[in-house]
């Protein structure tokens, strides 16, 4: 058997004296049901990349549109990425499919990742900035969902705050020790019908804001995003200094 050091990850000091045979962790690792996840995300990812690319032989401006929506989706977020769909008059089917891709892929991957990192299988030390920020947070929300099991990490997934979404879902799942066959169906379910919401509350909203341009509603989006990053980095600063009198501040040793 190989013995799993679950409580490290990638970039941790390990102090095993006797690690593990690589064709022991090969063998383990191909048998992984994590391994199977992560090569169907790869898959999926490979033949959107494929049909983006002929699409751009096709069709240009509208590939460059898809590109774009998919870009703001995975750097900034669902509502910045639907809100342009919608601005750059992507039909109402193809702005709900193609968050559902985006998002379905990111799962799929970063999930099998996280947990196969955890369990010292792969060496991801490249994403370890990322795994590492997107476990603090299930760690810190893990508690929370526990409590109310399968239900609690729906509604955690599917509401709409700050750093929740389905990949942090997906290792809080992990966390509180569901299996993959269910965990995935729940975050995944959480995630289509948040995407269906968004998908209604953007049209309506494209269509009150009409008066004020095409991009007026993605516009109100981005607003928001850096209104609240803004005050992330607020709330960041202010961990790091400590109050002095007269309401100053200085840097906590």
């Amino acid at each position: 058997m190989v013995t799993k050091r679950s409580q490290l990850m990638p970039g941790d000091a390990l102090t095993d004296p006797a690690p593990e045979p690589r064709s022991l962790i090969r063998r383990e690792l191909l048998r992984s049901t994590e391994a199977r996840i992560l090569a169907s995300g790869l898959l999926l990812t490979l033949l959107s990349v494929v049909a983006l690319s002929i699409g751009w032989l096709v069709n240009p401006e509208l590939a460059a549109r898809f590109a774009a929506m998919t870009g703001l989706n995975l750097a900034v977020g669902r509502a910045a990425g639907m809100s342009f769909g919608y601005a750059s008059g992507l039909h109402h089917s193809s702005v709900i499919t193609s968050s559902m891709l985006v998002e379905t892929i990111q799962v799929l991957v970063i999930y099998p990742l996280f947990v196969l990192s955890w369990k010292s299988l792969v060496d991801a030390r490249r994403l370890q900035r990322l795994l590492v920020g997107m476990r603090r947070t299930a760690e810190a929300n893990q508690s929370r969902v526990a409590r109310y099991g399968m239900a609690g990490l729906f509604a955690f997934v599917f509401l709409p705050f700050w750093m929740t979404g389905p990949v942090v879902g997906s290792m809080i799942g992990f966390l509180i020790g569901l299996k993959a066959r269910h965990n995935l169906p729940i975050v995944l379910a959480a995630t289509y019908a948040a995407v269906a919401i968004w998908a209604a509350f953007f049209d309506h909203m494209n269509q009150w804001l009409a008066a004020y341009g095409r991009y007026a509603a993605f516009g109100l989006v981005m607003v928001v995003v850096v209104a609240a990053l803004a005050q992330r980095v607020v709330w960041a600063r202010r961990r790091k200094i400590g109050p002095l009198p007269g309401g100053r501040g200085r840097e906590s040793s």
